[in-house]
């Protein structure tokens, strides 16, 4: 383990010397400075994956709206912004944030199978390009909600092509009938004739989301395929379409085989796209960021016991929930390399009180002392956006890399943080029961 170059196009995590860098600094030095548990990005890399995936589907001229669950930081958010990218939302705070990154409200899309009607008036106000409207009652309420603020709201119908895709874990797979997502295929036309009746409605567009963590692309041009027989069967009926959503998924290699290149993703989708005369939109995220991050973590202690040998580090499942609540893969590499180590069999675990609190499991690694820093390579998607306080634990700094320069771009969270807006009043039962 540890041996050479993170195997990822474009990758900004290589060794001099035996020291792990993230661009032209030494992850130790940014761990001492910084403390850990640490994410750490790489500016240049995320510049870099941006624009591959914007070359690999330059001819269709894309909305690229990035997927802003993935890494919600607002430094992320400027970068991407700056740019040109828009936005995959779905949240009202995420709108809070992209519009506060400087991304235009015409270059954001709002998904999500639960959007208040609270969150639908404030995307309203702010002008967004569409929703992607994921059943018949949201559908409704957001035709209520634009005729009460005498607005108009763009939508789009996700639609569930009913594809199984194959993904590393059935959390990740959204497009087949079981899922919670989108419209049932075989139910979309009727809800599309619908929705051209209500009032406060433009049918725009249609979108279709088939997980996440694809490596193959084959799935996409059956998904593809499914739709654009329902947008010829809906021209046919009067409802004509500006839009193709075709969502994100795009995924990434978390071992040290190299990423599927943006242009096969590409091919399996822009072609199709564009026959149908349709404005193509794609929602990345994981692609873009993913392999442009790393957690920094200290060695605590090296348990031995009769049957494993654990390595505890300062990270837990509170800060990276990834391997505990998917069971991913996540590459694990010293970061300075010390020869002549045994080389051993570990699970290297956090200090969570829960026993599914790992990073990785049943893992080869030159067997570190405690002190020592270990870097979780991938973590750039995913990462701090799923971070918690489980266990009264601040959640960790970020912090992004461009060139020789760091800069913190989240702080660190205190223990101040951890109770500032709670209300620490002491009770009696008579208070209680005090109307």
């Amino acid at each position: 383990m540890g041996t050479g170059v993170l195997s990822t196009p474009m990758s900004a995590f290589h060794r001099l010397g035996g020291q792990l860098h993230c661009e032209g600094v030494p992850i130790e030095m940014l761990a001492a400075r910084y403390g850990t548990p640490l994410y750490i990005y790489s500016r240049a890399m995320i510049v870099g994956r941006y624009r591959d995936l914007a070359r690999a589907f330059t001819a269709a001229d894309p909305l690229i709206a990035y997927s802003v669950k993935a890494n919600g930081n607002l430094s992320v958010l400027r970068l991407l912004a700056s740019e040109g990218a828009g936005a995959d939302i779905v949240s009202g705070g995420e709108l809070v944030r992209v519009l506060r990154a400087g991304i235009p409200p015409e270059r954001i899309v709002f998904s999500g199978v639960g959007k208040t009607a609270g969150e639908m008036a404030d995307a309203l106000r702010a002008g967004i390009l569409a929703f992607n409207v994921e059943s018949e009652g949201e559908l409704r309420l957001l035709s209520a909600v634009a005729a009460d603020l005498r607005s108009t709201a763009s939508v789009a119908l996700r639609v569930n092509p009913d594809i199984e895709t194959p993904t590393p874990h059935h959390y990740t797979r959204t497009g087949h009938r079981a899922s919670k997502f989108g419209i049932p295929i075989d139910d979309a036309h009727r809800l599309y004739r619908l929705a051209s009746t209500l009032p406060g409605l433009r049918v725009r567009g249609v979108d279709v989301h088939i997980g996440s963590q694809i490596l193959e692309v084959s799935p996409y041009r059956r998904a593809m395929e499914r739709v654009l027989e329902l947008v010829t069967t809906l021209r046919q009926d009067g409802i004509a379409l500006e839009f193709l959503d075709a969502g994100g998924g795009f995924g990434v290699t978390y071992d040290d085989n190299a990423d599927i290149p943006a242009q096969s993703f590409a091919a399996a989708i822009a072609p199709l796209v564009a026959s149908a005369g349709l404005r193509l939109i794609i929602e990345p995220g994981r692609y873009i960021v993913g392999p442009a991050g790393m957690l920094l973590t200290r060695v605590l202690y090296v348990k031995r016991s009769t049957e494993k040998t654990f390595v505890i580090t300062d990270a837990g499942m509170n800060d990276l929930l990834r391997p505990s609540h998917y069971s991913s893969y996540h590459r694990v590499e010293e970061g300075t390399l010390r020869h002549g180590r045994e080389t051993v069999r570990v699970d290297v675990v956090g200090p969570v009180c829960e026993t599914g609190d790992f990073l990785a499991l049943d893992r080869p690694l030159a067997l570190p002392e405690p002190g020592e820093l270990l870097a979780i390579g991938t973590t750039g998607a995913y990462g701090f956006s799923m971070a918690s306080t489980y266990n009264a634990r601040p959640r960790p700094a970020e912090v992004l890399v461009d060139g020789e320069h760091a800069t913190v771009v989240r702080r660190r969270e205190t223990y101040e943080d951890l109770v500032r807006g709670e209300e620490d009043i002491a009770q009696t039962p008579e208070d209680l029961l005090t109307p």
